[in-house]
């Protein structure tokens, strides 16, 4: 496993003196203490399944059936129906198998990650990996992984509240002599615990516990597992799944009353009237639509970490295809996050690296030497790591790099000064100060006149017009007692500017071109200067890329006003985290549904208050990962449109499998309920029909549809309407209508066969034309814009399984001796076979015929043109 650079840099920690365990002594100790976690709830086993569907409603209502057909004698049905338990208990296994894999795949994406320094390198693995002896790197933003002591230490303070209930964060004190730990709780104390977070400061931590021997292990303050919350759809379906119940209750109730006080009220009569009775209750029981979701959710969460977005809360998968304005960050985001350095500028001279040749000039030595020196030794910050790259680069036989000096004093980045300093110590008492940051907030340092604070800006904006990240960088000399405490107390010269290039994404132009297709807006927010984010928003094709709101301009509007004025500003320059908020709260001012991305301990409020909150993967903290819903595990812009195409893709599957749901149930209970109200009419179906339907509705609404891919016009048309319900008016009707046509086409079949037939081929010639027209569904509502020739086209292999299965077992019940009379049929012709096939799937027609006269109506218009 190659060595990576850290998500939060050591800053100026000596990190040369610890080598950590190596590989091989590490997984010894995980192999033989077991991994870094809380003892979760076991997994359901077989058994547990089988108990689950023992207590389901349909399994309760075969049993009742099959217990009715021995008391009336009929054995072969009442065995009949005991296999198919067995069956419905396979495909629960299968479907359970699936959901429970998918959420594991989700739940390893999601463990936390720990840098250790293993074999001298520094490596990031899974949290759970983290062992006995590991030396781990920690900074601000990050969770603590396990149990263990700080060896070393800059200004680290800890929030323990989650064990000791006091918020106010600690100081934490550097041990090299430590052995065991100290309870929770107090200042200066030299012991770390798992599952607390660090508010400041860098630290290297020896791990002596991990797992449930932690301190937070012994106590049980945390859950053993998350439960994932109720969601919007879920809340939804269990109140239709109440209400059917109700139905389909009463209902039944009164078929067997009906049925018995119609027919002479006998025994059997009674029992018959029973059975149409369970026939109506399974046919009405809509058990399948909590399976959807519940499949549904969990595979599309899988199929969109696929797209190396990881799903933290489910709800976000419903609030994606409603997205209207996605916020993102320029840098490692909109940009491939590869700075360079690409030119120095000294008195308004700028000097091209591209051209340098083998030298740089003299001139621009000091330039680079400080802008070095205002940077970490060890950094992970892409703008620094492309300072320490060039100064190897041209440097390297000159006296302006000082690998030996040690740091002073530092004067941090605060969000109302852009710009850090380091004072070093460089021989005797002397002490260099070296700054670097916002052009304008080193002018400032420097307190220069306006004359000059104006022919810097002038070379400040020719630099930034050519799309570089532009720095200023200053120096200072003092003597080691004279260092003011105050950053702005520092005197200091302007030295030039620096010029760096982080190129734009390759995909990004397309990926934005799509979402501007999809109705969404990309709003960029960057900390850099306005010149720059425009030359950026131009080349990755932001809409109203010449408008620019800047940090210090916000500020001084209010609420309203940046409302209004947000409508049509998509690029926003020089903004702290901190005010990423207001940009949030003022487009849900406008009612858009807002996406906003972010990486630091700052953009945790913006990121909770989004719609959809989406933390960077690759160099975000875990606190913002904690407060997103999204967690974007390689920080591409692309990755994100991906999963708002998959997120319209999941949405628009359940609810083809909605409509499906209830158009099928539709002519089932319509077929268990009209010999009820109809003397003379024989029973229809049967509870061993209504098993064998189940058996082709379960894996067509949970595999087929959710294995249907994205509509074609997926990313062409505008936003869903979040307050949109799944069970929509159009779903609704779709479903009703395909299921009254359906079960028209099977009683025009029954009355035809009664013409000429028996009850059991009538029967047999009517179940014929219900199972087709099931097939005939699936086929149709695989797309509601494509034919369904069209949608043949589209691979699916969960399709042509269903298909085929479900063909070959109607063949062998409709032809087998054995199974004609188990199902209580009676052997029928080829041609009426044929006819009555041919009625259930030319009852899906008239769907085909509105999909073609929709299709042919958007054409015409001008939207559709």
């Amino acid at each position: 496993m190659p060595p990576v650079p850290p998500t939060h840099p050591p800053s100026d920690l000596d990190l040369d003196g610890f080598t950590g365990l190596t590989e091989a002594e590490a997984m010894l100790r995980l192999q033989r203490l077991g991994p870094n976690e809380l003892p979760s709830r076991e997994k359901r086993g077989l058994l547990a399944i089988v108990f689950e569907v023992v207590r389901e409603p349909m399994f309760l209502m075969l049993a009742a059936a099959g217990i009715l057909y021995l008391l009336m004698g009929e054995p072969q049905d009442a065995l009949m129906l005991l296999g198919f338990v067995f069956v419905v208990m396979g495909i629960t296994i299968v479907q359970e198998r699936r959901t429970e894999h998918a959420l594991e795949a989700l739940r390893d994406l999601s463990s936390p990650r720990a840098l250790v320094i293993r074999g001298g390198q520094q490596r990031r693995i899974p949290g759970r990996e983290v062992v006995p002896g590991d030396i781990l790197v920690v900074a601000e933003g990050d969770r603590i992984p396990a149990d263990g002591l700080l060896r070393a230490g800059i200004n680290l303070a800890v929030d323990e509240s989650l064990l000791t209930g006091e918020s106010v964060p600690v100081r934490k004190a550097a041990s090299a002599d430590a052995q065991s730990l100290d309870p929770p709780g107090g200042d200066d104390s030299s012991s770390l615990f798992s599952g607390t977070l660090v508010t400041a400061g860098q630290g290297v931590v020896e791990v002596l516990a991990t797992g449930p021997r932690t301190e937070l292990g012994k106590i049980g303050k945390v859950l053993q597992q998350v439960e994932p919350e109720a969601t919007f759809l879920q809340k939804e379906t269990g109140r239709l799944v109440r209400t059917f119940a109700l139905v389909g209750l009463s209902a039944c109730t009164l078929v067997v009353i009906l049925y018995a006080l119609t027919r002479g009220g006998t025994s059997q009569v009674w029992k018959e009237g029973l059975l149409a009775g369970i026939a109506l209750a399974m046919a009405m029981l809509p058990e399948e639509f909590p399976v959807v979701l519940t499949v549904f959710m969990a595979l599309g969460a899988w199929r969109i970490s696929r797209s190396r977005v990881l799903t933290r809360r489910m709800p976000a998968i419903e609030m994606l295809g409603a997205a209207t304005v996605l916020c993102v960050d320029k840098t490692g985001t909109l940009t491939l996050n590869q700075m360079t350095l690409k030119c120095l500028s000294v008195d308004g001279q700028a000097q091209d690296l591209a051209g340098a040749g083998s030298q740089l000039p003299e001139s621009v030595h000091e330039l680079m030497e400080y802008a070095i020196l205002a940077s970490k030794k060890d950094p992970f910050d892409p703008m620094e790591r492309a300072l320490h790259a060039a100064g190897k680069q041209w440097l390297m036989e000159t006296e302006h790099l000082h690998p030996d000096w040690s740091l002073a004093k530092e004067y941090p980045l605060t969000p109302g000064l852009l710009a850090v300093t380091h004072a070093w110590h460089c021989g005797g008492d002397q002490v260099t100060v070296a700054t670097k940051g916002a052009p304008e907030a080193v002018v400032d340092l420097c307190h220069l006149p306006a004359e000059r604070r104006t022919e810097i800006e002038g070379w400040v904006a020719d630099l930034a017009s050519q799309g570089l990240r532009v720095l200023g960088v200053a120096r200072g000399r003092y003597g080691a007692a004279d260092l003011p405490e105050g950053h702005h107390d520092l005197e200091l010269a302007f030295i030039g500017l620096l010029g760096l290039e982080d190129p734009v994404r390759p995909a990004v132009r397309a990926a934005v071109a799509e979402c501007r297709t999809a109705g969404i807006r990309v709003v960029m927010i960057t900390g850099d200067y306005p010149a720059t984010a425009q030359s950026i928003a131009r080349q990755a094709g932001l809409a109203h890329s010449e408008k620019v709101i800047t940090g210090p301009e916000l500020n001084q509007m209010s609420d309203e006003a940046l409302a209004e004025r947000i409508r049509d500003v998509d690029v926003f320059a020089r903004v702290v985290p901190e005010q990423k908020l207001r940009l949030v709260t003022a487009l849900k001012t406008n009612r858009e549904v807002v996406a906003m991305t972010g990486d630091g301990v700052n953009d945790a409020p913006a990121l909770k208050a989004a719609h959809i909150g989406i933390a960077m993967g690759g160099r975000g903290t875990d606190v913002a990962r904690e407060a997103a819903s999204l967690v974007l595990l390689d920080d591409d812009f692309s990755s994100i449109v991906a999963a708002i195409k998959l997120g319209r893709r999941i949405f628009d599957n359940i609810r083809k499998a909605v409509a499906f749901i209830l158009a099928v149930h539709i002519p089932i209970a319509g077929l268990s309920m009209l010999p009820a109200f109809l003397p003379g009419w024989p029973l229809l179906l049967l509870p061993v029909h209504i098993v064998f339907l189940e058996l082709v509705i379960d894996p067509s609404c949970s595999l087929v549809f959710e294995a249907e891919e994205a509509e074609a016009d997926v990313m062409q048309r505008p936003p869903r309407d979040p307050q949109e319900r799944l069970f929509s008016l159009t779903s609704i009707g779709l479903g009703v209508l395909q299921g009254g046509t359906a079960l028209a086409a099977c009683l025009m079949v029954y009355l035809l066969a009664r013409l000429g037939h028996g009850e059991g081929a009538a029967r047999a010639l009517t179940f014929a034309a219900l199972v087709v027209s099931f097939l005939a569904i699936i086929l149709a509502n695989r797309s509601w814009t494509l034919s369904l020739l069209g949608s043949l086209r589209n691979p699916n292999p969960a399709l042509w399984w269903v298909m085929g299965g479900t063909s070959a077992f109607l063949l062998l019940v409709l032809t087998w001796p054995l199974a004609q009379r188990l199902f209580h049929f009676a052997p029928t012709h080829g041609r009426d076979l044929w006819l009555a096939c041919a009625a259930g799937f030319a009852s899906i027609l008239w769907f085909e015929a509105f999909k073609w006269f929709r299709h042919r109506g958007l054409a015409a218009s001008p939207a559709g043109g």
